[in-house]
């Protein structure tokens, strides 16, 4: 519980420091980001405790409580987002060099990660 307070609070100082010296509402979105995530997580470790049968293989490989095939999906699901990562940024940083809007492409360079990342691990799973 202490450890959740402390990431609760730095999250809090972060943000509030980027709402007051970023750039825009970057503080706000730094803020709602991070209380998604966060909100998340506890969702999680809620469905992990109190009903562990029904916990999803993600959940499981996620929270660390699974054994080494979900651990193994995970790692794969990263190794394969590692590969992607780096070309999908330099695919950003040439679309912010053509004049797109940094704040479109970090968004949908964010997306294309997140996606990338979700397919690896359900592909994973399904060969499994």
């Amino acid at each position: 519980m202490l450890f959740l307070m402390g990431i609760t609070i730095l999250i809090l100082g972060l943000g509030l420091l980027l709402q007051a010296r970023g750039p825009g509402n970057m503080g706000t979105g730094f803020l709602q980001g991070a209380g998604v995530g966060l909100l998340a997580s506890l969702v999680v470790l809620w469905r992990i405790t109190r009903h562990p049968e029904r916990a999803t293989t993600f959940e499981r490989a996620f929270s660390q409580t699974g054994d080494e095939r979900e651990d193994a999906l995970l790692t794969h699901a990263f190794a394969t987002l590692g590969l992607v990562a780096i070309p999908l940024t330099g695919v950003a940083a040439v679309a912010m060099g053509l004049g797109a809007e940094v704040p479109m492409v970090l968004f949908f360079l964010l997306v294309a990660q997140v996606m990338v990342f979700a397919v690896a691990f359900v592909v994973n799973a399904r060969r499994g």
